[in-house]
């Protein structure tokens, strides 16, 4: 073990929660070190490929709990690098949501018109620019003619990617190549470079301990660049402030693991875990009910088969976001695009007479993958996620050198949950059967369970020490000097996309940040621009930073 470094601030993660305080506290004069346990990839090392080694192994972590599997970035950028970049801002009615709780689960500070200045300066620094029909594939144009003749509305969804630059090869989820996404390794990140923070990769934190003088003891392992599984040495580093932003799949492990020797964790750490009521259905299209929806005149066979030319999300129908609408009921619906893989394996066969997600009716489906379209359903689910015992190490006893392991979630969905997937399930082959259009069928969960891509909640904000492991300024119960701002201090699902939320959030939280900091001797200042120099959003937020820092 090399000898105990020192830093103002130690940074778990690299994704929003772990860039944007990154930039804004070493902007800010504070000695900044990030830890980030996956590797660190250049926009040319973006594969178009499957094969082991390629970006799309080294990026992703990949966790089988037990009822609920989790897909998350494991690279620096974390999530921004593996996402589709959509960033619609949650709607009202979530920030006043009681799920399983009976209660406002959002703490009384925080509404969307709270928050509102905090997505703007995201919007800002990223950009979020809305889309046009006109830069909208065809595939999320076929969407919304289905959603028009079902009578249901569709719009194009706002979005992080320069349309100038994109290809629409519909690989962004693997990392973009062309830098048309605009993932943290774009502007927070080389911001926070440029002030002096330090940005270390394959160093995976274990736990965190204190020492008598108030400050903590973050301890990591290095690991192979190839196989995830060897550690290649160890280290501490003492800090004034620890920030964990490891995802919602680590943070909690993290507190947990550190538990024996930090002292006892708030009731929350853990549990309330949401998977933002997430679930998918697979339609396979039928081309002359395209091409008559379409009013095509052209003979060719093909009226579709563009199942893969595209970006990620691009449509989006909100009509069941509707604060009036019963809890559990509302939800949105995306066209969504999938590159072969898990995706391939969990789509079911309609009507099937035999299995429905193998055998030869899976295999006579595969033949007709390019008509294929996967509708995305973000709903409410009921927060019924929670870890057991933390693994050895990590988040997850690895199967495979990279990407694959098993966690200590278990997930057992509610009949809340299950109506709400049961109700956009209808709504989805409402949409996509009417008129003969397609054939529909959710994917499996017998293989791994539930799933999602969007973890939330393991360690929530909220005002009620018994339901929320943190304040309303991330800070953990308990523990000062601790914070949390990635997706696990969301208190619940936000029925769509959530990066801007977190994002927003963690904005929010720099300036209670900054406090703490200050009152441990620190000389740190507030007021960064965006990482290109904008400044418009600043004057959003000035009310709410001179309330916290004077």
């Amino acid at each position: 073990m090399n000898a105990t470094e020192t830093t103002d601030v130690l940074i778990v993660g690299s994704g929003f929660g772990g860039s944007i305080t990154a930039y804004h506290l070493a902007a800010g004069g504070a000695k900044v070190t990030v830890l980030e346990r996956g590797p660190w990839l250049n926009s040319e090392e973006f594969d178009h490929d499957f094969k082991f080694g390629s970006s799309t192994t080294r990026v992703f972590d990949f966790v089988v709990g037990d009822g609920m599997s989790v897909l998350g970035g494991n690279c620096v950028g974390g999530g921004s690098v593996v996402y589709f970049a959509t960033m619609p801002r949650a709607p009202r009615f979530v920030f006043e949501r009681h799920g399983s709780i009976g209660r406002r689960m959002w703490p009384a500070a925080i509404d969307r018109d709270a928050l509102e200045p905090w997505y703007d300066r995201v919007a800002e620094a990223l950009p979020v620019t809305p889309t046009s029909w006109d830069e909208v594939p065809y595939i999320g144009g076929v969407f919304a003619a289905a959603c028009k003749a079902a009578g249901h509305t569709a719009n194009p969804s706002p979005s992080a990617v320069d349309t100038s630059l994109c290809t629409n090869c519909n690989w962004m989820m693997s990392g973009c190549r062309f830098d048309a996404k605009r993932s943290l390794l774009l502007n927070y990140l080389p911001a926070a470079l440029s002030h002096g923070a330090e940005i270390r990769p394959l160093h995976e934190v274990q736990k965190i301990t204190k020492l008598d003088t108030g400050d903590y003891r973050v301890h990591y392992n290095t690991i192979d660049e190839v196989d995830y599984r060897q550690q290649t040495g160890s280290g501490t580093i003492d800090a004034k402030i620890v920030i964990l932003a490891a995802g919602t799949a680590a943070t909690p492990v993290i507190l947990q693991r550190s538990e024996p020797e930090l002292g006892r964790m708030p009731h929350a750490v853990g549990r309330y875990f949401s998977g933002n009521g997430e679930r998918l259905n697979t339609a396979v299209l039928e081309d002359d009910k395209v091409r008559e929806l379409l009013g095509l005149s052209r003979d060719e066979a093909n009226a579709y088969g563009a199942y893969q030319i595209g970006r990620g999300p691009v449509v989006a129908s909100w009509d069941r976001l509707d604060g009036d609408l019963p809890e559990y009921e509302r939800f949105s619906l995306e066209q969504l695009y999938f590159p072969p893989g898990f995706g391939t394996i969990l789509a079911q066969v309609p009507d099937a007479k035999g299995p429905s997600w193998y055998g030869p009716e899976k295999k006579e489906m595969l033949r007709k993958w390019r008509s294929w379209l996967t509708v995305f359903t973000m709903s409410e689910d009921d927060n019924e996620g929670v870890f057991g015992p933390p693994p050895p190490t990590g988040n997850s006893e690895r199967l495979s050198q990279q990407l694959l392991g098993f966690g200590s979630l278990r997930y057992r969905p509610t009949e809340n949950t299950l109506r709400g997937w049961e109700v956009s399930d209808a709504a989805v082959r409402d949409i996509l059967e009417h008129n003969g259009l397609a054939r529909v069928m959710p994917w499996t969960n017998d293989v791994i369970g539930a799933y999602t891509v969007h973890p939330l909640a393991s360690c929530r904000i909220g005002d009620d020490p018994e339901t929320s492991a943190l304040d309303d300024r991330h800070e953990l119960r308990g523990h000062p000097g601790i914070f949390v701002t990635d997706g696990s201090a969301v208190p619940g699902a936000l029925t769509v996309n959530p990066a801007f939320t977190i994002a927003a959030l963690a904005e929010r939280a720099v300036p209670g940040i900054v406090h703490a900091l200050r009152e441990r001797g620190v000389e740190v200042h507030y007021g960064a621009p965006a990482p290109d120099g904008g400044g418009a959003a600043r004057r959003g937020t000035a009310a709410a930073v001179r309330t916290v820092l004077g």
